[in-house]
């Protein structure tokens, strides 16, 4: 940062970031005087990003104590995908009904980036932004741009979930095969069939996390989640 620090808003972004990709982990400590040092900034830019990260959900403030990324709250996860089941699935059959050739290269386009992707060594930010830009591109085409804004807004839990999900298990080629089944179904216009594949992409990381949710990554979830598995 320059000579005169950072500003509140720049801070909130980097740490925003910092926060959905998980390179802070959900319930890791966030000292508000190594952030300082961290941006060149004081503390009054500091605690204004962070108050606005409490807002947003991804901050924890117990005020004189601890300051922590916001555990996964799984009800509010199963929720998410709930909503995204229903919603993508009108999206896609519209797009389907309404679709050009046009669009139907650029979902091809999208997914061959991913096939390129794994054809190397992947980075898991990488395929995660490939996995969102592919599912923007059916709401773009129905003129519906502001509701997936709306629906990246509202998830900070899911879109969390998602990348737990995409760096702990690494089970990049059975998302890819998913993508390539909607393309299918897509291309061959067989509306039917959209729901059933949007429900098993979307509930797919609970299938392929399993256990590892109230063992192994439990201290990332709510205590909520593990009284309901108990």
């Amino acid at each position: 940062m320059d000579a005169i620090g950072a500003t509140s808003k720049s801070i909130y972004s980097v740490l925003k970031e910092e926060i959905l990709n998980l390179t802070i982990k959900p319930g890791q400590q966030i000292s508000e005087s190594e952030i300082c040092v961290r941006f060149n900034a004081s503390r009054t830019p500091v605690r204004a990003a962070f108050q606005r990260l409490k807002d947003a959900g991804l901050l924890t403030i117990i005020p004189y104590k601890s300051t922590t990324a916001s555990l996964l709250d799984f009800d509010q996860i199963e929720q998410s995908i709930y909503m995204r089941v229903a919603v993508e699935t009108m999206v896609v059959r519209d797009m389907i009904r309404e679709c050009d050739p046009f669009v139907i290269e650029k979902v091809k386009a999208a997914i061959h980036r991913q096939e390129v992707l794994l054809s190397g060594e992947i980075d898991p930010h990488d395929f995660y932004a490939l996995d969102s830009a592919l599912h923007g591109i059916w709401f773009s085409y129905v003129h519906k741009e502001s509701l997936w804004k709306l629906i990246q807004r509202m998830q900070v839990h899911y879109m969390r979930f998602r990348m737990l999900d995409i760096v702990a298990v690494q089970n990049y080629q059975e998302i890819y095969e998913e993508h390539v089944a909607l393309l299918r179904a897509i291309c061959d216009k067989d509306v039917d069939l959209i729901e059933p594949l949007i429900r098993r992409h979307l509930y797919g990381g609970i299938k392929r996390l399993g256990d590892r949710i109230y063992t192994k990554f439990a201290d990332c979830f709510t205590k909520k989640a593990e009284d309901e598995h108990e």
